[in-house]
């Protein structure tokens, strides 16, 4: 692999957060560093671009919707016509939605897996070929400590995860070989839009969610949001992490970017179920939530 200021690194969702920071970070750090900027917003994703410009990075912008297969695998050519390589692929793009299990639509649980899955696997697999003919690449991926646990509520947008971080493990055993390392990137809360988007998404999604028997605790979850934004990192300290991971001579296959975030997983999945399943019930409020009476006949 080429020291980073020679590299091309693409990025989706670098239109802001965790991608923009990123895309910022390369290029204060690395003059000259080919970077390619993936994301739909293109005003804010141009913003981007200039800014690394600015820097010094030589800077390739393409409007995407990682929803759209046929613009997944244009964004893959066009960074191979533009500069014949691509060394790094840092697949960030994603969202989150939370609901209960039972009432988030089926669209809506393929539209997550879509974007959060999907996408990735069409994104990496059109450029899989490039990275083996060069003698190897990097592939992270942004994944979330709810790919290892589940949380109330965020049951579709733990799937999602979960199936990032199994295909992930499956690909980085498969590429190996090839000289291609694959990581993981875990983040827990971050101080992104992370929250109101899914907050906004689910809204959007369910139906009268304040006529549902899971109202009592639903109505909770902007103040249980905030007690995880107090403990959140910022978008800089996660992109510092990304960055290690590009940068590691052996990447290691998973990058837990939250303060204690290795020790909370490991207890997290050590502990005794009902111990997890109690903490949970009292954090998200479950214990409002009342059983449905039933009728005798």
């Amino acid at each position: 692999m080429p020291p980073l200021h020679q590299q091309v690194v693409l990025i989706t969702g670098a239109s802001s957060g965790i991608g923009a920071a990123l895309a910022q970070l390369l290029a204060d750090r690395h003059r000259g560093i080919r970077l390619v900027l993936a994301a739909r917003t293109v005003a804010k994703l141009d913003s981007v671009a200039a800014a690394c410009r600015d820097r010094g990075a030589d800077v390739l912008v393409v409007p995407t919707d990682m929803t759209e297969t046929a613009q997944v695998q244009a964004l893959a050519q066009q960074t191979l016509d533009h500069f014949g390589r691509v060394d790094g692929l840092v697949n960030n793009a994603g969202y989150g939605q939370m609901g209960p299990v039972e009432l988030i639509p089926v669209a809506a649980v393929r539209q997550q897996l879509e974007v959060n899955v999907v996408s990735v696997l069409t994104l990496t697999q059109a450029l899989l070929p490039a990275m083996r003919h060069q003698g190897g690449g990097r592939i992270i991926n942004l994944s979330s400590v709810a790919g290892q646990v589940a949380f109330p509520f965020s049951g579709v947008y733990n799937a999602s995860k979960f199936a990032l971080e199994g295909v992930s493990d499956a690909l980085r055993m498969e590429v190996a070989p090839f000289g291609i390392g694959v990581s993981l990137i875990e983040p827990g809360p971050v101080k992104t839009e992370f929250f109101t988007v899914a907050r906004t998404t689910s809204e959007a999604a369910i139906a009268n969610p304040q006529d549902s028997v899971y109202h009592p605790a639903l109505a909770q979850l902007d103040q249980v949001a905030q007690q995880f934004l107090d403990q959140a990192w910022s978008v800089d300290r996660v992109a510092e992490v990304i960055h290690q991971a590009l940068g590691d001579r052996h990447p290691k296959p998973r990058y837990v970017a939250a303060d204690y975030g290795s020790l909370l997983l490991f207890c997290l999945k050590t502990l005794p179920t009902a111990w997890v399943d109690g903490l949970w019930k009292k954090v998200y409020g479950l214990g409002l939530l009342q059983p449905t009476a039933t009728k005798k006949d």
